[in-house]
């Protein structure tokens, strides 16, 4: 039996890990982390670590029999997740803040207190497995594939990956549902979140421009094509994404297709869709989960979107937590600020943050 803490959002997820554990005969604490105030307003429906969703861990917690805390987390959280995400799209970035909140907070934060507490381990409803090999823990996709999500947690370091647990790695989330209805818990039909926990209603752009209103990508500016003319005009730069077509009101005489938000100059720069594919790139910020850095090139796949499949590509190391990706056949949309996971059949190796690269064929700057 190990003690562990267990990380309730307030999610049926969660809250089905928790039951696991408990039938499983370990003592087990649930903690919800306060991420974010919203005062007065109403969280959406779909968001997650709302004020209504730690009422939910806490009534979960109190029907399986355990103790429950809430920790405040909001001045990490605001350091760490929300002005890299708002500093990002300041910078003609795509983040995906869901990474950073895992790296910090979920993971590294509450496994740091979990071990000042004397627990054992923290567990998380994630999708996803922890295969412990001769070589050390390695950090493996969910079965249920269409749930999984271990792309979202390529940033945990190997340390923390050996005291974390996954209780729902083998289940699928109908299971994982017959779990919660069984330990008689009210939120077992609870809708899963979508929405960014401190974004409501999907309003990134909104967001970004109240923290930073005199930003020159919060204004209007100029759509160019590959040639650098002046095709059109957009709302401001931070608005807009690679492989994005609704919305840009130009006509090439075919469809016109975002290919690099060029934050520098307020501009968004537009082409054809066939000049949304590439077959390299390269990630900063890179951390290796499953394995040791490489010291040469490494055949692995590649995913570059949560929903997208992995592509076969090489990745090698360039020094200063950076790689470059060279892909085994063009891949569509490469937006920087998302993610690089890298797998090898169901191991995730690694991954990184994508970065803005030139547009193929380079772009005329005056």
């Amino acid at each position: 039996m190990s003690r562990v803490l267990v990380a309730m959002s307030g999610g049926v997820d969660s809250a089905a890990a928790a039951a696991v554990l408990v039938a499983a005969g370990h003592e087990v604490t649930g903690a919800t982390l306060k991420l974010w105030c919203y005062g007065g307003a109403e969280a959406s429906p779909r968001s997650c670590c709302s004020l209504r969703d730690i009422e939910d861990a806490r009534d979960a917690a109190a029907t399986l029999g355990i103790p429950h805390y809430v920790l405040d987390e909001e001045s990490q959280f605001e350091r760490d997740v929300v002005l890299p995400f708002v500093a990002s799209y300041l910078n003609g970035e795509t983040p995906n803040p869901c990474v950073r909140c895992n790296t910090h907070l979920k993971f590294g934060s509450l496994l740091k207190r979990a071990a000042k507490l004397g627990f054992d381990a923290v567990a998380t409803g994630h999708y996803a497995r922890r295969d412990d090999t001769a070589s050390g823990p390695v950090l493996c996709r969910a079965v249920d594939r269409a749930k999984d999500q271990s792309y979202v947690l390529w940033g945990i370091s190997r340390n923390d990956l050996a005291r974390s647990l996954f209780p729902l790695g083998s289940l699928t989330k109908t299971e994982a549902r017959d779990i919660a209805r069984h330990a008689g818990l009210r939120l077992a039909e609870k809708i899963d979140s979508q929405d960014i926990c401190f974004v409501q209603g999907g309003a990134y752009g909104e967001f970004v421009a109240a923290r930073a209103p005199d930003a020159s990508v919060t204004q209007p500016g100029d759509l160019v094509d590959t040639e650098g003319r002046v095709v059109g005009r957009h709302r401001g730069a931070m608005h807009y994404m690679v492989g994005q077509r609704r919305g840009l009101g130009v006509a090439l005489g075919e469809p016109a297709y975002v290919l690099r938000v060029d934050a520098s100059r307020n501009r968004v720069v537009v082409g054809r869709e066939e000049d949304l594919l590439q077959d390299t790139s390269t990630v900063r910020e890179v951390n290796w989960v499953s394995c040791d850095p490489p010291d040469g090139d490494l055949e692995v796949e590649v995913k570059i979107r949560y929903r997208t499949r992995p592509t076969p590509a090489v990745v090698s190391p360039l020094g200063d937590s950076r790689a470059r990706i060279v892909f085994h056949e063009p891949v569509r949309a490469i937006s920087p600020g998302q993610s690089a996971v890298f797998y090898r059949q169901d191991v995730l190796l690694g991954g990184g943050i994508l970065e803005p690269q030139p547009v193929e064929g380079g772009l005329k700057t005056e």
